[in-house]
This record gives structure tokens, C-alpha cells and sequence, in this order.
């Protein structure tokens, strides 16, 4: 069986997205309408940059999600059995499933950046990659560093690959605990906020006043959250999961470890980058990976 992925922010580059805008009428109309919904011109900042401003928050959220939205709906995604998006990209997996609108999911996402964004400025944090410890190690290395200040794991992405968030010298206590317990790395990363820990609390009860004025249905094909790493179907959890997600860590391990439980076997990755690939092949040794970025990729899936 087949599942689909979508990527969330870091995935981002400038040129995303303008081969299709250029070789498929119908990706043109979307952007098109995208820039429409948003009162400004998103596609141009996805095609033409600067890095800069397509790196700020409220930017990159919803040209990720447009890509990978306008990608989606040029391909054949009928097949797919269920779906799970990284962060921002559960937005785009809920669209795909049928359980959000392209216009409500799109002005989301660029209302979840720009809440993010002004969390990162009003309460400042950072977040730091630990590469080579388990997840439960670099969780308890959390717990010894709460003296310092806020910090959790944000991102269980693969075996020995987390991601911490939280307050700065709290996450930099972990840095310091982390490379005394052997980790291969522990970086600190360039971010605008400590995102998926509790200094998002604000743009979180942002959000839930925007989500809980949204239609959302009961999705098509079970779409794995990333507070649980389980699937769900039923729009009122999905609403309620989509409002822990910004102070929740995403379980992205567990995720894929359920799907292949589930039956999974091969994994597309929907939208710019290759990152999900590369955490589905250090996850799951059996599953098997492709992706459609750009519009050749496409192609050679239709014909190849």
C-alpha cells in the first residue's frame, strides 16, 4: 500500500514550483489563485527569492504547502491509503485526505507563520539537532536541563536524529550534556523561534480561534498526526490535534513505524526536498521511497 508525505518548513528553495507554474495550465491556475486567497504575490517569492524573504516564517509556510498542495493535485493520489505531513506539511496532508479545503488550508498556514513568527519575537528561543542518542536519552537530558530554563524534544525524526526546542540556554545546556554523552552531533540550528514546545503558546491559541471557525470533514484516508503518531479520520480530532501540534513534539519516527505496522510498504514524498525520504530509509529498512518535487519528476513517474 501506498502513503503519501509532505513536507514542512527547512524544505523550502527559491525556483519551487516554477517549472510547474510554467509546464502545466492547471498548476498556473492554482498559483494563480493562491496569490488571490492571500492578497500578495506568494508565487513570486517561491520562484524568484530572495532566499531571505522566502526564509521568514509567515513565507515559507504557505509556499511549502502551495507546492506541495499544487504538486498533489497534478498527480494521480488516488491510489494512496493514507497520508501524514512533517509540521506545516500535516496541513497539506489533510487536503490531499479531503478533511480541509485548499483555500482554508492556505490561509492556515500563512496565518500559522506569521503567529510563529511573532511567538519567536515576543518570547525568544532556539532549537538545537542531537544526532547519535536515542530519543528517551535526549529526553531525559531535557529533564536535567529544565534548571536552565523551558526545553523538550520538538522532533523525534528518525532513530538517533531529534530535534530540542525551548529557551536558549537551556537548550544550549543541552548541546553541552549532549556531546558529554557521545552524541555524533549536537548543533544548534538557525531558527525564528523555539518552535514545538511551549513558547509557541500563543500562537497556538491563535490558531485554535482560526481552526475552530474552519469547516473540516472527516478525512477520505487516515492521515497520521503528529502529536500521536496515529491515524485519524474524524474531523473533531483532527482539529483538536492540529492545535496541540504547535507545542507538541512531532513524532515523526513513531509515525512511520506505525504506517509501515499499518501495512505502508511505499512511501511518496510530495513537494520540494527529498528530507522525508531520507528519515523513511534511517526508520524503515523495508519500506520503500520516491518523490515528486519537480515536474520531471512527474513525468517519470507517468512514464517510467
Amino acid at each position: 500500500m501506498t502513503a503519501l508525505m509532505f513536507p514542512g518548513q527547512g524544505s523550502q528553495y527559491v525556483g519551487m514550483g516554477k517549472d510547474w507554474y510554467e509546464g502545466n495550465p492547471r498548476a498556473r491556475a492554482l498559483f494563480d489563485s493562491a496569490d488571490e486567497i492571500l492578497g500578495f504575490p506568494l508565487t513570486r517569492i517561491c520562484f524568484e527569492g530572495p532566499e531571505d524573504l522566502l526564509r521568514q516564517t509567515q513565507n515559507t509556510q504557505p509556499a511549502i504547502f502551495l507546492h506541495a498542495a499544487v504538486v498533489a493535485a497534478m498527480v494521480p493520489v488516488s491510489e494512496a491509503k493514507a497520508a501524514a505531513g512533517h509540521s506545516l506539511g500535516e496541513y497539506t496532508a489533510l487536503v490531499v485526505a479531503g478533511a480541509l479545503s485548499f483555500e482554508d488550508g492556505l490561509r492556515l498556514v500563512r496565518l500559522r507563520g506569521e503567529l510563529m513568527q511573532k511567538a519567536g519575537e515576543s518570547k525568544p528561543g532556539t532549537m538545537a539537532a542531537v544526532i547519535g542518542l536515542a530519543g528517551e536519552d535526549v529526553s531525559d537530558l531535557c529533564r536535567k536541563a529544565a534548571d536552565e530554563g523551558i526545553v523538550q524534544p520538538a522532533n523525534f525524526n528518525s532513530p538517533g536524529q531529534v530535534v530540542v526546542s525551548g529557551e536558549v540556554g537551556a537548550v544550549r545546556k543541552v548541546i553541552e550534556l549532549a556531546r558529554a554523552a557521545g552524541a555524533k552531533m549536537a548543533k544548534e540550528l538557525v531558527v525564528s523561534g523555539a518552535f514545538h514546545s511551549p513558547l509557541m503558546e500563543g500562537a497556538s491559541e491563535g490558531l485554535k480561534e482560526a481552526l475552530d471557525t474552519v469547516t473540516l470533514n472527516d478525512a477520505r484516508i487516515p492521515v497520521y498526526a503528529n502529536v500521536t503518531g496515529e491515524p485519524a479520520r474524524r474531523s473533531s480530532e483532527i482539529r483538536e490535534l492540529l492545535h496541540r501540534q504547535l507545542t507538541s513534539p512531532v513524532r515523526w519516527e513513531q509515525t512511520i513505524k506505525n504506517m509501515v505496522r499499518d501495512g505502508m510498504k511505499d512511501f511518496t514524498e510530495i513537494g520540494p526536498g527529498k528530507v522525508l525520504q531520507g528519515l523513511v530509509k534511517r526508520t524503515s529498512a523495508e519500506a520503500r521511497m520516491s518523490g515528486i518535487d519537480r515536474l520531471t519528476d512527474a513525468k517519470e513517474l507517468v512514464h517510467g
